[in-house]
Order: C-alpha cells, then sequence, then structure tokens
C-alpha cells in the first residue's frame, strides 16, 4: 500500500493576519501564475481561498519516513526563499480570520467556483476558512478497496477527535473543537447527498458506491451544475479516487507539523493491519459518536482511544512506532484544539498561540502537552 497526503496551510504576515497572496507566491517562485507548480521534492498548489497554499509530495510513498523526507523539505525551502516575510500556519481553520480578509483564486477554474457559488455560497467559512490534512491510500483490488473502505469509516469518528485543531472562528471560541467540520457538513445542504454527514454508508461494491455517486450526479445535472459532476465532487470524510487507485479521507482537520500528519498516518495504516477491531460498523452510532469528537475532541472517546492506540501499536511497523507516541500525547492531553482551548482560557491571548504552532511547523516539531 503506498500512502500520500496533501496538507493545507493558511498564509500570514508576521503578526499573523492572513494575506490572499498565494498567486503571487507562486508567481515569485516559477515566474508565472500557475495553479500547481513543482517545487523540489514537492508540489505547491492553490485553494479556493488564496490565503491558503496546499503542500503535496511530488509522489506517493511505501513509507511514512520517505513521505515526510518528501514533505518536510518543501517547508524548509519556502522559508529559505521567503524567510521571515510570511508565516505558515497548520490547523483546521484560521483563527482570527474574518471572511473580509481573504479572497477566491481568480486565475483559473472560475467555471468550477462560479457553478459552486451559484448553488452553496461559498462566501462563507466553510469555503473560506477550511483547512484539511488528506491522505490518500492505494488499493490494489475491489476486494481490497470495499475492506479499507468499510474500516476507515469506522475509524473517521476517533481520527476526527484526534485531529481536532479548530476551536475557534473570528478570534472566538465556539465551544466545539472542530468547527470545521461544523461547516464543512453544512456548505453544501443544498444537496446534501455531497458530503451525507461525512460518515459514508457502508459498501459491499464498487457499484454501491458508483450508485450514491449518480445520485449526487443526478442532483446536479437537475441544477445545470454538469461541470461538477467529477469524482472529486464527493465531499464526504472518505471517498474512492477512482483515476488515482486511491481512497481519499477528507475528514481530517491539518495539524500544526508534518511530523504530527505523518503520526496520523502511522496509526492509521497500523490500525488497517488489525483482523478484529472493537469499533462500530452502524452508521447512527457513528455519527453519533462524529458528533462527541466534533464538540470535545479526545476527551470524550479517550477509553476507546486507548485500546485502538494498543492495537496500533501491536500492529505497527518499527518505523510506524517511531511517529505514533505524538499520538500517544493526543489522547492522553488532548488534541491540539483542546491544548488551544485550555491555553486560551488561560493566558487571553491566541496569537502566542499561533506563533507556537507556526514555529512548530518550521521546525517540524509536534506542539507539547
Amino acid at each position: 500500500m503506498t500512502i500520500g497526503t496533501e496538507h493545507e496551510y493558511s498564509i500570514n504576515d508576521p503578526q499573523f493576519n492572513p494575506l490572499p497572496v498565494s498567486d503571487q507566491i507562486i508567481k515569485k517562485i516559477c515566474g508565472r501564475i500557475e495553479s500547481e507548480i513543482l517545487f523540489g521534492n514537492v508540489k505547491i498548489g492553490k485553494e479556493l481561498q488564496k490565503t491558503v497554499l496546499e503542500f503535496i509530495p511530488k509522489k506517493p510513498q511505501h513509507t511514512i519516513a520517505a513521505l515526510e523526507q518528501q514533505l518536510y523539505p518543501g517547508i524548509r525551502k519556502f522559508y529559505h526563499i521567503f524567510r521571515d516575510r510570511y508565516c505558515l500556519l497548520g490547523l483546521g481553520m484560521h483563527p482570527t480570520l474574518t471572511l473580509d480578509r481573504t479572497a477566491v483564486w481568480n486565475h483559473d477554474e472560475g467555471e468550477y467556483y462560479d457553478t459552486y457559488n451559484r448553488l452553496f455560497d461559498i462566501q462563507q467559512h466553510g469555503w473560506l476558512n477550511i483547512q484539511a490534512l488528506q491522505i490518500n491510500l492505494s488499493y490494489t483490488h475491489e476486494r481490497d478497496l470495499v475492506h479499507m473502505y468499510n474500516r476507515v469509516r469506522s475509524l473517521l469518528p476517533y481520527l476526527v477527535a484526534i485531529t481536532a485543531s479548530s476551536p475557534m472562528v473570528e478570534g472566538r471560541l465556539t465551544g466545539y473543537a472542530d468547527n470545521r467540520l461544523i461547516y464543512y457538513r453544512k456548505n453544501q445542504e443544498n444537496i446534501p447527498r455531497i458530503c451525507d454527514r461525512i460518515i459514508p454508508e457502508t459498501i459491499m461494491s464498487i457499484e454501491d458506491y458508483t450508485s450514491i455517486q449518480q445520485e449526487i450526479f443526478d442532483a446536479l445535472r437537475s441544477r445545470g451544475a454538469d461541470i461538477l459532476c467529477e469524482e472529486w465532487v464527493n465531499s464526504g470524510g472518505l471517498i474512492i479516487r477512482f483515476s488515482r487507485r486511491c481512497l481519499e479521507i477528507k475528514a481530517l482537520d491539518e495539524q500544526e507539523c508534518i511530523r504530527s500528519d505523518m503520526a496520523v498516518c502511522a496509526f492509521l495504516r497500523a490500525l488497517l493491519r488489525c483482523r478484529n477491531l472493537n469499533v462500530p460498523a452502524d452508521r447512527t452510532i457513528l455519527l453519533s459518536l462524529l458528533d462527541e469528537a466534533i464538540q470535545d475532541g479526545t476527551a470524550a472517546l479517550r477509553p476507546e482511544l486507548d485500546q485502538l492506540y494498543d492495537s496500533a501499536w501491536q500492529h505497527a511497523t518499527g518505523e510506524e512506532r517511531t511517529y505514533l507516541p505524538v499520538i500517544k500525547k493526543r489522547i492522553e492531553c488532548g488534541s491540539l484544539a483542546e491544548l488551544m482551548r485550555t491555553r486560551f482560557e488561560t493566558e487571553g491571548d491566541i496569537i502566542p498561540v499561533m506563533a507556537d504552532m507556526a514555529q512548530c511547523l518550521k521546525e517540524n516539531h509536534p506542539y507539547g502537552c
């Protein structure tokens, strides 16, 4: 199984004001405005919002360490070029961004964005202030695909709990650990099947999945949105990318550094090796667990997460075990959202927290307890 990831980071000035300058940065690097460019062993790409850049490895890898060795040098190279002019920041949402301080990418693919805007109104946080860690897992054949799909869907609430990192919107705590998913699951509610409450249904075959996909396409075509009838339009927490022969996990908040992202990948890969894993399959139960994870991060699911960690450790490779202690700390001390919330309630200022998170990304060092 190969693994690939996609990482979304906000662009900030040194005071952590978000800057809608992704096009300017890409032009500075390659001399012209492009949607995606090769940048050493990573690709840098634009997102819908011009305050975000995406970092993607040049190609998927068989090991977590090889993936990290592609990605982190890309962060270092970015800072070598731009030094202290820009600060990149992970997390599932920018904690203080207001919608008047960002902008939609306006150089190409405008027909897609115009259609999305007509259907859903993209001038909202669910579009212009979300940052995801996406994990892509390759599959070999249908049986492999179905098994992985059903296992991952059952793990989504627990992965959301560990990765929750968006407790704040426009400078205010909301009471939720994962505001990104609060917005994400509502941002296309005019066609509910597209996101379908994050947790997908169990499938028994590829046909089960493609029939759901066809329902989405039919709904889009009925609204004159044929241009969106592509496999990527499905916005559930887990989708299949047939063109890449991979599963794509979309439910996870971006973390503070590449090392932490890789720890999530190691945790997931180890759990996929477990033959007998005590996780629910019933969608109603999973949706309830997801609500708990969105609300409280790891706090509500700690006993279950402890059991999953033990299983992951037993089935992890030696390399993966070097990453898993990061997950252990998240379970014991709380997700980033929980840590951020506690610190903000104590200090009353989010800027030092953001500065520490940005430094974690720059140094590839996980934020501690």
